[in-house]
């Protein structure tokens, strides 16, 4: 028997307050953040959606039980969708982190499991959905920390990402891809 399989789902719901503008569509090396987190998702997932957003060729998840509810709504709509759609577990990651590194999913296999910190990435469990809507339906605490440790995630440390939120960050945005793309070509030699 096969393992049911992965959902990659990108986070890009947000309202950007402290960027300014959509910082979705802000350029890094003349792509998009939300294309960056797509190719990401790509490489690791069967299928990738977008939540809280419509882009090109893919399809849209929306946050539940609505939109403007913050992270936890998109995560738990990923969740339904992941469980609706015969996924066993949902990769997600923001649409403003580039530069996360090429074995994420290793490191945070078993699921349920978060970034120490970066509480929008994390690989969990699409049965827990149900017990997400129904929390976020009942007005309770609505933080991805607070629902990651209810749930028993475990936090992985990783040092060193980026959360781009302000314009200023893209630069640092663009030496983390750098990074990254070293570590994808060759994983025993490019440190630091």
């Amino acid at each position: 028997m096969t393992a049911a399989p992965l959902l990659g789902a990108v986070l890009a719901g947000g309202q950007s307050r402290r960027f300014g503008s959509d910082k979705a569509l802000a350029l890094v090396d003349g792509k998009p953040l939300i294309a960056h987190a797509l190719d990401l998702l790509r490489s690791w997932c069967a299928c990738v959606v977008v939540v809280g957003r419509d882009w090109p060729g893919l399809a849209r998840v929306e946050d539940h039980p609505g939109p403007g509810l913050g992270p936890l709504a998109g995560l738990c709509g990923a969740l339904l969708h992941a469980s609706a759609h015969g996924f066993g577990e949902v990769l997600a990651i923001p649409c403003d982190m580039p530069g996360l590194p090429p074995d994420l999913p290793e490191r945070l296999s078993p699921g349920p499991a978060v970034v120490e910190g970066h509480w929008t990435i994390g690989l969990w469990p699409a049965g827990l959905g149900h017990a997400l809507a129904a929390r976020v339906s009942s007005g309770g605490p609505m933080s991805l920390r607070g629902f990651a440790e209810a749930s028993g995630a475990r936090p992985v440390a990783i040092a060193g990402l980026l959360n781009v939120n302000r314009p200023g960050d893209l630069p640092a945005a663009r030496h983390g891809l750098s990074k990254m793309s070293r570590a994808r070509l060759r994983p025993d030699t490019a440190k630091g």
